[in-house]
């Protein structure tokens, strides 16, 4: 029964909103959603809407998750950072369309959680789960073609577009409660060029004050 839910969810909350690219179609059809969300949710898990997966966070709606990887603009060879790992789901879509996919969670049991679900649908080798601050990113790691954000933040952070290579592309919620736009900020030699897409609503993108560590 999942398959066949997966196929009508890229059908009605994908491509009739506008979802072209195939290979995030695709990937959005592949991957087993009901593997990362609660098991008392899991006859929800393609339902067009976040759900909570515990510490105030939720997974995405699906269409936000397809709307960011499509806004990342892959072809597949690229390393990619995932901020807010969340219940994994989003780090498992992006490593359908990338090369290499890093994903950072700030909060411990949520990536332990996250990391049981990769192994479940099968990503445990193809996502490198980090334990730390997001807003920070994964120095050691970078440059990244594409860096995608799960939280919204005031202003893109920094520390995340210095961590972009040239061309590069960071999308990130960003906002307050009054209002949030997903934004497009390409890495340029004249600094950030930034295109706002679409209204959006993110949980808020929390700061720590530790540095980043491999989980």
């Amino acid at each position: 029964m999942s398959a066949d839910e997966r196929a009508q969810m890229v059908e009605w909350q994908l491509q009739r909103r506008g979802i072209e690219d195939q290979r995030v179609l695709a990937a959005m059809g592949r991957v087993p959603r009901e593997l990362f969300v609660p098991p008392h949710l899991r006859d929800g898990a393609y339902a067009d809407a976040a759900l909570p997966i515990g510490g105030d966070q939720t997974i995405s709606q699906p269409y936000m998750v397809a709307l960011i990887c499509e806004q990342l603009t892959l072809h597949g060879s690229e390393r990619v950072l995932d901020v807010g790992t969340g219940s994994g789901y989003q780090a498992a879509v992006l490593a359908e369309i990338a090369g290499e996919v890093h994903t950072i969670e700030r909060i411990p049991e949520l990536a332990e959680r996250a990391r049981a679900n990769l192994s479940a649908a099968g990503y445990a080798d193809r996502v490198h789960l980090h334990v730390g601050d997001g807003t920070r990113g994964l120095p050691e790691c970078a440059p990244f073609a594409a860096i995608a954000v799960a939280a919204a933040a005031l202003e893109a952070p920094p520390a995340l577009y210095e961590q972009l290579e040239p061309r590069g592309r960071l999308v990130v919620p960003v906002g307050g409660s009054d209002g949030q736009w997903l934004e497009v900020v390409v890495r340029t030699p004249e600094g950030p060029a930034v295109l706002r897409t679409v209204p959006c609503r993110f949980v808020p993108l929390v700061a720590e004050f530790s540095a980043p560590a491999d989980g």
